[in-house]
C-alpha cells in the first residue's frame, strides 16, 4: 500500500473540451473525444506527474445543474460525487463561446464548496480568442488561464498553478490490483453487474445501449483481495 495521490476533478458544461485537456495532461487517449457534446458520461480516473508532483485526475461528464431526469441526470450525479471526492476543482470553461448561463450556473455551484478552484479559459487558439478572457472574472472564481487543451498551450503554466494548491497527499491509500475486463455486446448488464458488486451506483446504467462509452476502472474489495474491474463499452 501506498499513500493515495491528491485528486484533481475537471468539471464543466458539455462540449467545453475537458476530456480533450485530461488526455493532454496524463499523456495518452483515455478519454474519448469527438465534436459531439456529452461523450463522456461516467468518472474517468488516471495518474498524472508534474514537476515531481503526483496527483490523481478525474475527467467528468458534461454538467448541467438544472437538470432533472434522463441521461443528463445521471451524469450530474456522477459530476457531483467526483466534486465531493476532490481536492481541487479545476473548472473548464470555453472561451470562444464566451460565458454561458450554464457557466453561470455551475460558477454558483463551485462557490459553495469549500476547495480550491483553478478556472480554465479553453479553446484559446488564437490571441483574437485569448481577448475574451477578461468576462470570466464575473465568475466570481480565480483568475482565468488561458489555455488551448487541443494545442497544448500555457498547459505548462495551469499545472503550476494545480500544484500550487495540491495537498501533500489525498486520502486513504492507493492499493493495485488484479484487473478484470467485464466484455460482452451492448446492453446486457456490464454497467449493471458491476454495480451490484460495488452495491453502488458508480457506473451509470440506461435501457438505451451504448450508455458507456470509456473504459471504466472500478476498484473493489472481496475479503483481503483487490480487483480492478474495467467496465467497457458493448
Amino acid at each position: 500500500m501506498m499513500p493515495n495521490n491528491p485528486l484533481v476533478a475537471i468539471v464543466g458544461r458539455p462540449n467545453v473540451g475537458k476530456s480533450t485537456l485530461f488526455n493532454r495532461i496524463i499523456g495518452e487517449r483515455k478519454s474519448i473525444v469527438e465534436a459531439e457534446p456529452g461523450v463522456t458520461r461516467d468518472r474517468v480516473y488516471a495518474e498524472g506527474e508534474w514537476r515531481g508532483k503526483k496527483f490523481s485526475l478525474v475527467d467528468t461528464g458534461g454538467l448541467v445543474p438544472g437538470v432533472s431526469g434522463g441521461i443528463l441526470s445521471l451524469v450530474k450525479k456522477q459530476v457531483k460525487v467526483a466534486m465531493e471526492e476532490t481536492d481541487v476543482l479545476l473548472f473548464l470553461v470555453d472561451v470562444r463561446a464566451g460565458i454561458t448561463s450554464l457557466d453561470e450556473e455551475i460558477g454558483k455551484w463551485l462557490r459553495k464548496i469549500n476547495k480550491p478552484i483553478i478556472l480554465a479559459a479553453n479553446k484559446a487558439d488564437s490571441s483574437q480568442a485569448g481577448e475574451g478572457i477578461s468576462d470570466f472574472y464575473r465568475l466570481g472564481l480565480s483568475s482565468p488561464v488561458a489555455v488551448s487543451a487541443m494545442h497544448g498551450l500555457n498547459i505548462n503554466y495551469l499545472l503550476d498553478k494545480i500544484c500550487e494548491v495540491l495537498p501533500l497527499e489525498g486520502k486513504g491509500v492507493r492499493e493495485e490490483g488484479v484487473k478484470v475486463a467485464v466484455v460482452g455486446r451492448p446492453n446486457v448488464g456490464k454497467s449493471s453487474f458491476i454495480n451490484a458488486l460495488l452495491q453502488e451506483e458508480r457506473l451509470i446504467v440506461d435501457k438505451k445501449p451504448g450508455t458507456t462509452r470509456d473504459a471504466i476502472d472500478t476498484a473493489f474489495h472481496l475479503g483481503e483481495e483487490k480487483f480492478v474491474f474495467v467496465d467497457t463499452a458493448g
